[in-house]
């Protein structure tokens, strides 16, 4: 009896360590959150910006799109991460208008409320495209007609290297040069555009504009084009990080924009947390009142349960939203749920006959089954909606999921614990009315 009770002791004691850690590394949300492990709030409650990009993919074929779009996705979600703006949401859409399909791109920047700071941050990732000379257009012709689209564009594009011309090297030594390295595909369309039209002009477009219009000589091979023009070294600098950044596969351009404030997202905070509170409080009080020390014992279950899950939030991290704070609520209430489960089953083994440390070990193994199998379903439905649904629904869904876990394992150990710490197989008077039910001993 006094092992268990120690040792109960000392996981409570480690509890409250946790949540010292959970609470003091938490900046406050007002304050912005910035600390490494402080909670990470999606665009709804910490606000930012909203922008919808359409894609052109009028010169793509029908089997290239879905490939593109994803490419598209992942530069820009890349450009965006250097500049360390965390927690961004991009998503490819497929919208029909009048009868046609239109490709876009929605971008989700949280925290960054300055929409002129947000496109640039988006525009500045340049287009990358390799386009042969037309010789038979007309002295009037548009650059779309002087110059004819390959294959190849950015999106093959390894990485950019800056160099300088040697001596005996031709040019101007000291000239910076930018030097582009393709992947496996691209190199074999590169050798492959060149070794077809040497002799021609291959010039390479960068956001729509000629910026280096070479004579292939010969068949290139080794996947790597050079890039010359009127550079300055930091120029060609900023050129070459921009193209590692992600060279977009597919032009896009801005069609939408809208700054969400942070003051509604933190009323919704707020607001969650009071709702929270004072439901805790009531449920704590109910508890107390019907179950007495087991009451006790599932409200310090119940405590865990919150303090592992902000811990977890924090660790992993969880992007917190609205709809994520309601999913984790939902969760709470399954935790209660499992605890009227095994306390109920307790009571009708104690009416049998049984002494309260037996009626507690069979009502734990009688409840286990039903708090398995209702638990299980929930899993199943949170994987569903996160799987198939909408980032607003998987926040929803991963936070749920997390809760019907966790509290899961809350219910069947520490609450079992802790009961076991203050129970034995003697009986009497005190022990029957502290585990007792309602008005009843």
């Amino acid at each position: 009896m006094f092992k268990r009770r120690l040792i109960a002791f000392l996981v409570l004691l480690a509890g409250l360590a946790v949540a010292f850690f959970v609470y003091s590394s938490e900046p406050g949300l007002k304050d912005g959150a910035s600390d490494k492990y402080a909670f990470k709030l999606g665009l709804d409650l910490s606000g930012g910006t909203h922008l919808v990009y359409k894609a052109d993919v009028s010169e793509l074929e029908d089997f290239q799109i879905k490939e593109s779009m994803a490419s598209l996705r992942d530069v820009i979600e890349r450009r965006i991460n250097l500049f360390g703006v965390a927690e961004t949401n991009v998503q490819t859409q497929e919208v029909t208008i009048a009868g046609l399909d239109e490709q876009r791109i929605v971008i989700d920047l949280p925290g960054v409320t300055d929409i002129n700071e947000a496109v640039e941050m988006i525009g500045q990732t340049p287009l990358l495209e390799f386009k042969l000379f037309n010789a038979n257009a007309s002295e009037d012709a548009d650059l779309d007609e002087l110059y004819i689209s390959t294959e190849l564009t950015g999106k093959y594009l390894e990485r950019a290297s800056l160099e300088f011309v040697q001596q005996g090297q031709g040019g101007i030594a000291g000239t910076p040069v930018v030097l582009l390295h393709f992947n496996k595909d691209g190199a074999g369309l590169f050798e492959d555009i060149t070794g077809d039209n040497v002799g021609e002009i291959l010039a390479i477009f960068l956001d729509g504009a000629p910026i280096s219009t070479p004579v292939i000589q010969d068949a290139i091979s080794g996947g790597e084009a050079t890039i010359t023009g009127n550079f300055s070294p930091d120029e060609a600098k900023q050129l070459v990080g921009r193209l590692n950044s992600g060279a977009l596969p597919v032009p896009i351009g801005l069609i939408s924009t809208q700054t969400i404030g942070a003051t509604l997202g933190q009323g919704a905070v707020d607001a969650g947390l009071f709702a929270g509170m004072i439901g805790f409080l009531v449920l704590a009080g109910l508890f107390i009142l019907w179950y007495r020390l087991p009451g006790v014992v599932a409200i310090v279950a119940l405590g865990f349960y919150m303090v592992i899950m902000f811990a977890l939030f924090k660790f992993i991290p969880v992007t917190l939203t609205a709809a994520g704070i309601a999913g984790f609520i939902i969760s709470l209430g399954i935790a209660v749920d499992a605890n009227v489960l095994i306390f109920e089953r307790m009571k009708e083994e104690v009416r049998a006959g049984r002494s309260t440390f037996d009626g507690l070990k069979e009502g734990f193994a009688r409840a286990w089954l039903s708090i398995r199998d209702s638990n299980i379903s929930s899993l199943i439905t949170a994987a569903i909606l996160f799987w198939f649904g909408s980032s607003l629904i998987q926040g929803f869904a991963l936070t749920f999921g997390l809760g019907v876990l966790v509290s899961m394992i809350s219910a069947i150990t520490i609450t079992r614990f802790f009961l076991y710490a203050f129970t034995s197989t003697r009986d009497g008077k005190m022990r029957r009315l502290l585990f007792g039910t309602g008005f009843k001993k």
